[in-house]
């Protein structure tokens, strides 16, 4: 009897560690559809782009960042961290000395190569893709529970649906006039934002109609396109480091672009690339920016 209620003493334990186990182990499938299996807390990170280390530290994760990409700049003191290489001069030998929990990478900036070398190096890549806004709220969730910071995830994205509906409210159905998004300039090959991008999104948002509407994705043009096109509005990322015309001056001073609507009424906005081109949480910055150009601050105050 005694030897019964031992061996199911005994089976109780073991069924015990049993779950304790399964329930220590993390599940996710990240946005390259790959599933990851956790099987102890996450606390060291590498995070390779800048809009994946912004959302670390939104949702109160940057102390587990311990390598960062080399474009990584948001927060500042992110810029404390050790930085690593990204893209194509990505240095795996870096990385795996850094023995990071995982890694969190874009689909775009590294290949399936450096994935396949770091995970036979015992290293998890964390896949992340955030072309439009919903894109965005996914890597926030996915982050959020990579991380062990869902609750602080999910507030997250409520306050930017919120902070984008107030405005969506707000505009109401007006129209600003019609935009070219000029994410890349002359001199590297004009490349405009499309439909289904986060940039043509918060266009929408505000009443504005973009002219490359009609192509979905980042999209190679050309400057014939953009001139028959005619837009209202350019809206160009290129950043200015102090050196040479600034970006809007470039853009108005191009020729054969003096018939454009925006270049003949001076509408040429150089905007702040690390808000407008970054899937992450300062997008409502973005939006901020474009409703106070196009409304004035004082209104969206009024509606706070």
């Amino acid at each position: 009897m005694k030897k019964r209620v031992l061996s199911l003493f005994l089976a109780l334990v073991a069924l015990a560690f049993l779950s304790l186990g399964q329930a220590e182990t993390l599940t996710v499938v990240d946005m390259a559809g790959r599933e990851l299996n956790f099987t102890k807390p996450v606390e060291r990170v590498i995070v390779m782009m800048p809009g994946d280390c912004e959302i670390l530290y939104a949702i109160g994760a940057g102390d587990m960042v311990m390598g960062r990409g080399e474009y990584c700049s948001y927060p500042a003191e992110v810029l404390e961290i050790e930085a690593v290489k990204s893209g194509q001069e990505t240095n795996l030998e870096q990385i795996i000395a850094l023995n990071p929990d995982v890694l969190v990478m874009t689909r775009m900036a590294q290949s399936q190569e450096h994935t396949e070398a770091l995970e036979k190096a015992g290293i998890q890549t964390l896949v992340t893709d955030a072309q439009d806004i919903a894109g965005v709220y996914t890597a926030i969730t996915l982050l959020g529970q990579v991380s062990g910071k869902t609750q602080e995830a999910n507030q997250l994205v409520q306050s930017m649906q919120d902070a984008f509906a107030q405005v969506a409210g707000q505009v109401a159905g007006r129209k600003a006039g019609t935009v070219y998004y000029e994410a890349s300039p002359l001199e590297w090959g004009l490349w405009a934002s499309g439909a289904n991008t986060f940039m043509d999104e918060l266009g929408q948002m505000v009443g504005l109609e973009n002219i490359f509407g009609d192509n979905p994705g980042w999209v190679e043009v050309s400057e014939e396109q953009v001139i028959s096109r005619n837009p209202d509005y350019i809206l160009t990322t290129t950043m200015y480091f102090g050196e040479g015309p600034l970006p809007e001056d470039e853009v108005m001073g191009r020729a054969g672009w003096q018939g454009i609507t925006a270049v003949s009424l001076q509408q040429v906005i150089n905007v702040d690339n690390d808000l407008f081109t970054v899937p992450g949480p300062r997008l409502v910055e973005a939006m901020d920016f474009l409703y106070n150009y196009f409304y004035g601050a004082a209104e969206l105050d009024e509606a706070a």
